[in-house]
């Protein structure tokens, strides 16, 4: 059942564009013959098969094709195969495959996590991408305290702890689904990584000051700084997509936020009416993704035009960098592990904007705890920190403070 279900399942998502979650709940809606252990073991290989695609093809013989399509019996046998590897002691010996597809990572995305890196780090952090990301939790501050939260989750048998850097995270020992959960239905948690939840704390909005989230996409980042800001202020949440717009209208109102307003822009000249209004301006650009591959595998497979993907965040940094007044702050971040998204598009920034100075971030370090980074440049990683792979950096617009 396992094998030839997760083998179904294996080979729609990589000859579909959508992406892997939603290809699996799909299959699940279409498939309610198989009961919650049965969901649980099939969506388990498909992940773990996605997770390590190329080593698996590599040790069965596998030709590799573009698009890392592959034919349903080759999907049967990586499934096979992830699955035997699962029930004994033994473990790939990935010692004699070529580096990037020991990895687990086409040979340009290698490549790419290379620069700036020594090669053992490289390998360090392709081998963290591959395993399961941890359940993270945002406490909503207007609803409650972490200790509080915590009782309760350990009062209803769930293991959990305090993320290590976050102050408002909570970090599950085992995966699960909290989404009916009293606590999520009332607003009191988020679902959202702690490396998502620092970006909001290095923009540091105060009360009352207008703000605006850039790219709001999901909104998780919105209800954080709605949260900071103690419901005060206004925070305005720019995206070009009605739905997840109005996804992020109800996902505020169950938070009870109403200092969050939602602004749907058709360009990037849309923006422009809040030109040098706001105290502090949050890009978190599109990207590549690529700091999340631990929870998106299927990513990894995909087709990413790099070049689209950095002239867009540089034309989107250009003009968020116009909403801010002078005086204002400014943070640049993605979840994006590679040099070109994030140094890289720093770098021509700071030639082409010299009214912004980028500032320390080391008090911030200090507040949460954060060792061994460059004093003006966050960089979260996997397997260092346990987040996603997160870039940042925050500007002034005018004189050094």
């Amino acid at each position: 059942m396992v094998i030839s279900a997760g083998a179904e399942l294996l080979n729609t998502i990589l000859e579909s564009d959508t992406n892997a979650e939603s290809t699996v709940s799909h299959y699940f809606q279409r498939h309610p013959q198989y009961g919650s252990h049965d969901r649980r073991l099939i969506a388990d290989a498909v992940y773990g098969c996605l997770r390590r695609l190329r080593s698996l093809g590599y040790a069965l013989g596998h030709p590799e094709r573009p698009n890392w399509q592959i034919t349903p019996d080759e999907a049967r046998s990586r499934v096979e195969l992830w699955v035997a590897l699962q029930k004994s002691d033994a473990r790939q010996n990935l010692a004699d495959f070529p580096a990037a597809v020991a990895s687990d990572l086409p040979d340009w995305i290698y490549t790419a996590l290379c620069i700036g890196r020594e090669v053992d780090e490289t390998q360090a952090l392709a081998q963290a991408l591959a395993q399961p990301a941890p359940v993270d939790l945002r406490v909503n501050t207007l609803r409650a305290a972490r200790p509080a939260v915590l009782r309760q989750l350990h009062h209803d048998g769930i293991d959990a702890t305090p993320t290590p850097f976050s102050p408002d995270g909570i970090r599950l020992t085992n995966r699960l689904s909290l989404i009916e959960h009293p606590l999520y239905q009332t607003g009191v948690i988020e679902i959202q990584d702690e490396g998502s939840q620092l970006i909001s704390r290095i923009l540091a909005p105060r009360r009352q000051e207008i703000v605006v989230d850039f790219c709001a996409g999901a909104g998780g980042k919105t209800l954080h700084l709605g949260a900071l800001m103690a419901n005060t202020g206004m925070i305005y949440a720019l995206d070009r997509a009605p739905r997840r717009l109005e996804q992020l209208r109800d996902r505020a109102r169950r938070a009870g936020l109403n200092n969050v307003h939602l602004m749907r822009i058709d360009s990037l000249n849309g923006a422009l009416v809040l030109r040098n209004k706001a105290d502090r301006v949050l890009v978190d650009a599109p990207c590549t993704g690529s700091g999340t591959f631990r929870r998106r595998p299927d990513r990894k497979w995909r087709t990413h035009n790099l070049d689209y993907l950095t002239a867009e965040q540089t034309r989107i940094l250009a003009t968020a960098s116009e909403l801010v007044r002078p005086g204002g702050k400014l943070v640049y971040a993605t979840c994006s592990l590679f040099h070109a998204e994030n140094n890289a598009i720093i770098d021509q920034f700071r030639v082409t904007h010299p009214e912004f100075n980028l500032l320390s971030l080391e008090s911030f370090y200090s507040r949460v705890k954060l060792p061994n980074q460059d004093q003006f440049f966050l960089r979260l990683d996997p397997h260092q920190h346990g987040t996603d792979g997160f870039y940042a950096v925050l500007f002034l617009r005018g004189q050094n403070e």
